[in-house]
């Protein structure tokens, strides 16, 4: 009995991780094929406030567009109207209605990593996928300082999100909607907006 046990148990680990291995090749072949993206996001962040020992939770929505390698244009729902602007070396965040503009080297921050095709592709054929509540797949890239769980749909392998702790070292959660792939998109929108 025991014997019949063991060889089930080692059946079974043998099929889930061929089904994660498919998962694995058909996400990086479908990110392979993927130029740029637009869709739409929620992001929520969570502020720790140590000396205090709360959690302060923000959530802002709007839409987003990528062009690989590293170049992103959000632009956020609100009073605010928040932009938020990648050209490859520089990221912007302009609040347009407080005129406040924040300037960081790409490099400083999550996104060097996430909006780099070529890394994001390697990372991806070098880790085991994880899958989350049965709707997603995830991937744990720690590279130096860095820790971030990319994750795919499950049921059509496109990217679903990502969870990374800014600058400031609070976690965010970007959780991407409605995605369009390859899509015809204006150049103009990576140029960074005027600094105040």
């Amino acid at each position: 009995m025991k014997k019949n046990l063991i060889y089930l148990i080692i059946f079974f680990i043998f099929l889930v991780s061929k089904a994660y291995a498919s998962y694995k090749e058909e996400i990086i072949n479908n990110f392979i094929k993927t130029n740029n993206l637009s869709f739409d996001f929620k992001q929520t962040i969570k502020k720790n406030h140590e000396d205090f020992g709360d959690i302060e939770i923000k959530k802002e929505t709007g839409n987003c567009i990528i062009e690989y390698p590293k170049l992103i244009y959000c632009l956020y729902d609100g009073k605010k109207r928040k932009v938020m602007v990648s050209n490859g070396k520089s990221l912007v965040i302009k609040i347009n209605s407080s005129n406040n503009s924040y300037i960081y080297p790409l490099k400083s921050t999550p996104l060097n990593y996430l909006l780099d095709k070529n890394y994001l592709l390697n990372q991806l054929k070098k880790i085991e996928p994880n899958l989350i509540k049965n709707n997603f797949i995830n991937f744990k890239l720690i590279n130096e300082s860095n820790r971030i769980n990319i994750y795919f749909n499950k049921n059509n392998l496109n990217l679903a999100g990502w969870k990374t702790t800014d600058i400031y070292q609070n976690e965010v959660l970007f959780e991407v909607k409605n995605i369009k792939k390859n899509q015809e998109i204006d150049k103009k929108k990576f140029i960074l907006p005027e600094l105040n």
